[in-house]
Parts: structure tokens; sequence; C-alpha cells
């Protein structure tokens, strides 16, 4: 569950490396926090230092900017339809454009199944592991 200052790691090679929740775009349901699956907007926290070699690195955002967000995993337990309860270690989340496309081309880390099931596949598709 993410709400209104939770921070989350970026799991993306967008370039930012930590994010502040400041909203919850969805429905009036649950009272303004988030899961998986649910879409962000938030603020970059702590990004990756820009190269200044033209051509190596191209980064996408920079400290301070305002980009949303999909969450990806929870400390938060959510409950499966066959009764597994499935928590991870840490909040993290994949950056968005405003057209709801991926930011990054690469996933880094482990994401939770039940983004397929919220329309989330290209992100499924592309993670290294889903649980």
């Amino acid at each position: 569950m993410i709400g209104l200052k939770g921070t989350l790691n970026v799991i993306d090679n967008s370039g930012a490396l930590l994010i502040e929740c400041v909203n919850v775009l969805k429905q009036k349901v649950n009272n303004g926090w988030g899961g998986v699956g649910d879409e962000i907007v938030c603020v970059v926290k702590r990004a990756r230092p820009i190269a200044t070699a033209s051509g190596s690195n191209v980064v996408k955002v920079r400290r301070g900017d305002v980009r949303r967000a999909v969450i990806v995993r929870t400390k938060k337990s959510v409950r499966r339809p066959d009764g597994r309860y499935i928590k991870f270690d840490d909040n993290a989340a994949v950056l968005l454009n405003n057209k709801r496309e991926m930011l990054g081309t690469r996933i880094a880390g482990v994401v939770s199944a039940d983004l397929r099931m919220k329309g989330w596949g290209k992100i499924v598709s592309l993670a290294p592991k889903v649980i």
C-alpha cells in the first residue's frame, strides 16, 4: 500500500533511482492507497548522474521531475485468489510517460504477476522474473 510521501525504488533503466509518491491515480477506492498495478504521480528524488559524453548514456529523467509510474512491488502482503499471500522486500515502480508507455527499455528485478491482470502485460514480458 503506497500513499502520499511513500518512497519507491525504480527498477527500469530510465535514470531514476528513488521516487516519492504525490498522488494515486485510480478510482476512489481504498481511500487513496495504491497497490500493485496502480498508477501514481511521483517526484524523482534521486537519479543517476548525467554523463557528459554525448551518446553514451541517455538519461531520461532528472532529480525533481514529476512523472507517472506504475507500482510493481509492495511490502504490504497481497492476497491471491488461491489463498496465498505475496509480499516483497521493498516497494518498487516503473516510470511511464504521459501516454502510459514505459520510459525505460529494460526492467531489472522481480515484479508481481498481478500486473498482467491489471493490463500491464508489457512490464511483465520485460521482467526477468515474475512472482
